[in-house]
């Protein structure tokens, strides 16, 4: 029987076993950027805290990046794509409609009998992906998930707007979550306000969203103001519930993980929480903001330097366009 956990019950019979990230080669920095739009590597970096992004191959997509992340995962941690059962990938910029990015994963390992499918919950993503991977789990259907968050958002960034393209870089993380006796994941929490969904979007078969029209001809377009606004003040608050899902407080943290949108953002999203920026974790000063694959390639990076330590607890907090937050708190069990 999973033991009630805080206030309210959460249960949870599975815990991540093994990670793996990979980034394209192509970099972009702030300086070459300066020479497609009027910016500087100063003026991008005060605001942002983004020194530079990676860049796919024009015939580079997002199953590409997905597929590297899951071959390194496997590399470091010896696992048999045989006793996989499911893929979920998180992700914006699918190569196709159909078929998904995931059943490009499973071709490319031979997983046999599994399900797979794509999400799209933006940059709260990896996190509703996880959530998912977790339910599927606690049914007894499934033992063994790869969730993926890989993103090539180059390919639907306008470089000649400057408030968009110094944000957007690409990349790929993967993990690996396992059934177990005692689940590390200790508490959820989501929210979605779908009315602001007109204040970070890229158009598709629709022109139009709520009666109003769509601008940027499938590029992303964002009221940076209005989303960053929306996210220093409704994160803190939940965070806070989700939190209260444990019983824990922030005290209790050994690290945040927020999606890596921008590091003044993430500061001041800190500074409310009362929240050390240095004990938060994230991936923008390299990559850039990766949406769905940010939070994945943070835990990577702090693996890879040594800052992850087994039986740390973290808080995983995915937030953007729909406009969709999701929240998780886990135990860290993997070894470096």
């Amino acid at each position: 029987m999973v033991p009630r956990i805080g206030p309210e019950a959460f249960y949870s019979q599975a815990e991540i076993t093994a990670i793996g990230s990979y980034v394209p080669d192509n970099r972009l920095t702030n300086d070459e950027l300066s020479a497609m739009v009027e910016t500087s590597d100063e003026w991008i970096v005060r605001r942002t805290g983004i020194h530079e992004r990676r860049i796919a191959g024009p015939r580079e997509f997002s199953s590409h990046l997905a597929i590297q992340a899951v071959r390194n995962l496997i590399d470091r941690y010896g696992r048999n794509p045989a006793d996989i059962d499911a893929v979920i990938v998180a992700t914006t910029t699918p190569d196709h409609f159909f078929p998904s990015v995931a059943s490009r994963v499973q071709q490319a390992f031979g997983i046999e009998s599994a399900l797979a499918f794509d999400l799209n919950a933006a940059c709260a993503g990896f996190v509703s992906a996880l959530q998912t991977a977790n339910g599927l789990i606690l049914t007894g259907a499934y033992r063994k998930i790869l969730v993926v968050g890989t993103e090539t958002l180059s390919k639907i960034t306008n470089y000649t707007d400057r408030s968009t393209c110094i944000l957007f870089g690409d990349g790929a993380g993967a993990v690996l979550l396992e059934r177990t006796e005692r689940g590390a994941f200790l508490a959820s929490h989501a929210v979605t306000d779908g009315e602001g969904g007109i204040q970070v979007y890229a158009a598709g078969l629709s022109a139009e969203l709520d009666g109003q029209p769509l601008d940027g001809d499938g590029k992303i377009v964002q009221n940076g103001r209005e989303v960053y606004k929306w996210a220093v003040s409704t994160i803190p608050e939940g965070m806070k519930r989700l939190l209260e899902k444990a019983g824990m407080t922030v005290a209790d943290l050994d690290w945040f993980v927020p999606h890596s949108a921008n590091l003044r953002m993430i500061e001041a999203i800190c500074e409310r929480l009362g929240f050390p920026f240095e004990r938060s974790l994230h991936s923008a000063g390299p990559y850039g903001n990766t949406s769905a694959a940010s939070i994945p390639l943070a835990l990577d990076l702090a693996v890879s330097e040594g800052k992850l330590k087994k039986g740390h607890r973290l808080a995983l907090y995915g937030f953007g366009s729909g406009l969709t937050q999701a929240g998780l708190l886990l135990e860290w069990r993997l070894d470096g």
